[in-house]
């Protein structure tokens, strides 16, 4: 099954204004709407950093049939996983059917400025598996007790939870947490505009790596991708857009350790629209753009869900409705 969602930017839209933009998206057939949970912005300046579970549970009421989770939460420092199960169990029960929780293992922007501790990759990545074993503990039983390396419950139990367990997405960029993926969670998520070879040789081979491992197969995943878009009749206005984002052009090392909405915001404003754009497909050609978001079907992502930078949303998805949604569900 190809799905077609919404990408819901709570750092650049105010609340209920997000959520109108939302619920407009199910109406003009968007099948999923996914939102960010951040503490803080990638920008200071017209930056928003709206509380993704209660924003969650207005959407679960606003809307009744697109699929609606976080891309991505991150359910170990200013969330103890057992607050995750019970706020999602409870979705769940809101929305049955339709809620993802999608996890990752975090971005110092959200935690430091918490007096959190910033830990390596390795820990944090052990943090991460640990917390989803957690989750899902808590879901299929009572009275857990639990001593982790990382966390602990004593005789723990969410009372209200979905018949169905709500499915639970690993969002990753590397091999070990694409395989982990693969092998304890229902779904897998990453993001566009890195290079067609980290799709096809490392992280689709490691989801299906970690899915065989643990005696299942790539098709029991959702393959779900965040596709950056910037598609406008006016192809400068499309290029334009996208630097507001900047910061998903700079590198790793330029952005690493920078808590401060403020310092980041510096560093991508710096930047040239000449850079910004590259993280994005931009297009004024229908036919066009369909061809390039076709390749990340063609690599085998099931799930899309469309990322615009623009200002106004409204615009976009309209746009989007019309021209390149029939396009690509005709060619799926």
């Amino acid at each position: 099954m190809i799905r077609f969602g919404y990408k819901a930017s709570a750092e650049q839209f105010a609340p209920a204004e997000l959520l109108g933009y939302s619920v407009l998206a199910e109406e003009l057939g968007f099948d999923s709407v996914f939102v960010s949970d951040h503490l803080q912005p990638w920008r200071h300046d017209g930056g928003h950093a709206p509380a993704a579970l209660p924003w969650l549970g207005a959407l679960a009421a606003r809307t009744e049939r697109v699929l609606i989770g976080t891309s991505v939460l991150t359910p170990t420092f200013r969330y103890h996983p057992a607050v995750v199960a019970q706020a999602f169990a409870t979705l769940g029960m809101l929305a049955p059917g339709r809620v993802v929780l999608g996890v990752g293992s975090g971005e110092s922007l959200n935690e430091v400025p918490l007096g959190l501790a910033w830990p390596d990759g390795k820990e944090r990545f052990a943090r991460l598996k640990e917390s989803v074993q957690l989750i899902q503990k808590l879901w299929r039983e009572d009275r857990v007790s639990y001593d982790g390396q990382f966390y602990r419950t004593e005789n723990a139990t969410i009372y209200d939870k979905p018949e169905t367990p709500v499915p639970i997405y690993i969002g990753a960029s590397g091999p070990a947490a694409t395989r982990l993926a693969g092998r304890i969670a229902d779904g897998f998520i990453t993001t566009s505009g890195k290079g067609h070879e980290l799709y096809t040789e490392t992280l689709l081979p490691a989801v299906r790596e970690g899915a065989e491992k643990a005696g299942r197969k790539l098709d029991d995943l959702d393959l779900m991708i965040e596709v950056k878009v910037s598609f406008d009749a006016d192809l400068e206005r499309a290029r334009n857009d996208t630097h507001y984002w900047g910061a998903l052009a700079l590198s790793p090392e330029e952005k690493t350790g920078v808590e401060d909405p403020l310092e980041m915001q510096r560093r991508a404003d710096a930047l040239p629209v000449a850079r910004t754009m590259t993280r994005w497909i931009c297009s004024a050609d229908p036919d066009e753009h369909c061809d390039r978001v076709q390749e990340y079907l063609d690599m085998g992502f099931k799930h899309l869900v469309f990322h615009a930078p623009g200002p106004d949303q409204e615009r976009f998805l309209r746009l989007y409705a019309d021209q390149i949604l029939p396009n690509l569900r005709a060619a799926a």
